[in-house]
């Protein structure tokens, strides 16, 4: 990220300003966001000075999915007393993905769907369009059993006997990846228990549904409605 401050600071000042911002911070989101103004509390695991022009500082920030780095920057301005905003911005990772073969350019997908279209070849395409489950391999997993599958579909959270294998790395209010035993990503969910606690348990939720991928229907329905059980 480039931040311009709007006057010429001593480097020492600004190492020491952005010391301060390391760890934990408290951000509400810019005016000119598409979602709500609320406090929220976000975490910058690093940040370094990479160089410093004039008005200009380069920084390296790793920080928590959801981190305003414009509002970083303005926040910055305000400790330093001189007023600063962010001038660029390159993301370098998110999630499993970095600058490498897993990033592409907007012409390449231009390029590739060109091909797609006119030719009826997909080679190129399928080099881009990743399957969904490369997302979450960084993610702790659950596998769960076949008649679990499409109820988590529906949005259930994922109980005990449902549950079929887990990865040790499973912790309690962390985000884990569902997927059925043949790899298929289901949903993604936030662990209620660690891998220890749900290897041991036969009964209770072991994890609460966040986000679901798979379309309802997909695996054969193990569950009934209160109409159906006729409660």
């Amino acid at each position: 990220m480039v931040v311009q401050l709007h006057e010429s600071v001593d480097r020492k000042k600004i190492n020491e300003v952005v010391e301060y911002f390391k760890g934990q911070i408290y951000q509400r989101p810019p005016l000119r966001s598409s979602v709500k103004r609320t406090i929220r509390v976000k975490t910058i695991y690093e940040i370094s000075i990479l160089d410093v022009r004039d008005k200009y500082v380069l920084l390296r920030v790793l920080c928590d999915p959801g981190t305003y780095m414009r509002k970083l920057a303005h926040d910055m301005g305000l400790m330093l007393g001189v007023g600063a905003h962010m001038r660029e911005l390159r993301r370098t990772r998110t999630g499993p993905f970095k600058e490498d073969e897993t990033l592409v350019t907007l012409q390449e997908v231009s390029e590739a769907l060109y091909v797609w279209r006119n030719m009826g070849n997909d080679t190129y395409l399928r080099r881009i369009v990743l399957p969904v489950e490369v997302s979450t391999v960084h993610l702790p997993k659950i596998l769960i059993l076949d008649t679990a599958v499409d109820a988590i579909a529906h949005g259930a959270n994922l109980a005990a006997p449902g549950v079929a294998a887990l990865t040790r790395d499973v912790e309690a209010n962390k985000t884990v990846a569902i997927y059925t035993l043949k790899g298929e990503l289901v949903a993604l969910g936030r662990a209620l228990k660690n891998a220890e606690e749900i290897a041991r348990m036969d009964k209770g939720f072991v994890a609460r549904t966040t986000r679901v991928v798979m379309p309802r229907g997909v695996y054969p329905k193990h569950w009934k409605t209160k109409s159906e059980t006729g409660s």
